[in-house]
């Protein structure tokens, strides 16, 4: 077994050089959420995820509780004069709305998270369909998520390249860090370069 995982890896490891020599290798990291932080609008989506929680999740869990109440003192009071059938059917109604009011916090971040993917989805199809644009553009053959590579130059971020396609606007300090790396225009936007002096008025002669 271990000759056999041996020879496996000096395979994997022939093919991987050889194919290096005929295709050449560009590899990128990307990170979807530091995208995400930069699009316009987006913090409208905590705001409407809170709404959604106190609008339709809250009264739920309110109806829930007030069911769970009604049945089960419907239940203990009758219960001895229903009939077996009943009683077992009125049993599952009450175990379905206990159920649901002990595990109340893992549907609830269940169904949030199903609201929240549904709001960012216009989102992530803008900065996917750039991502994919930039990685046939460029030629990229492997794209890493952020964390998941330890070493990766600064112009591989694919991140910076999203941003910059979609036309996003960069925190003060990272436009600064990111003009140092030579990966921005080191001449100052539009909106912060000064404005020229006006020329002073000469006066005719009459």
């Amino acid at each position: 077994m271990k000759k056999c995982l041996v020879g496996c890896i000096v395979l994997a490891a022939s093919l991987f050089f050889s194919s290096k020599t005929t295709a050449q290798i560009k590899i990128g990291t990307f990170d979807e959420q530091s995208v995400l932080g930069l699009m316009p609008g987006i913090q409208k989506v905590d705001t409407v995820l809170q709404k959604y929680v106190n609008d339709s999740l809250k009264p739920e869990y309110d109806y829930e509780m007030s069911e769970l109440m009604r049945l089960d003192s419907s239940f203990k009071k009758d219960s001895a004069t229903m009939q077996a059938s009943t009683r077992g059917i009125v049993q599952k109604e009450i175990n379905q709305h206990k159920y649901k009011i002990v595990n109340w916090q893992q549907y609830q971040n269940q169904m949030v998270q199903q609201k929240e993917e549904e709001l960012l989805y216009p989102y992530k199809q803008k900065i996917y369909a750039s991502l994919e644009k930039i990685i046939k553009e460029q030629k990229y053959t492997h794209v890493f998520k952020g964390d998941q590579l330890l070493v990766a130059p600064p112009s591989d971020n694919l991140v910076i390249k999203v941003a910059l396609d979609l036309k996003l606007k960069f925190p003060k300090d990272v436009e600064d860090q990111l003009r140092a790396q030579g990966l921005l225009d080191s001449s100052p936007s539009p909106a912060t370069a000064p404005k020229p002096k006006p020329k002073p008025a000469t006066a005719t002669k009459p």
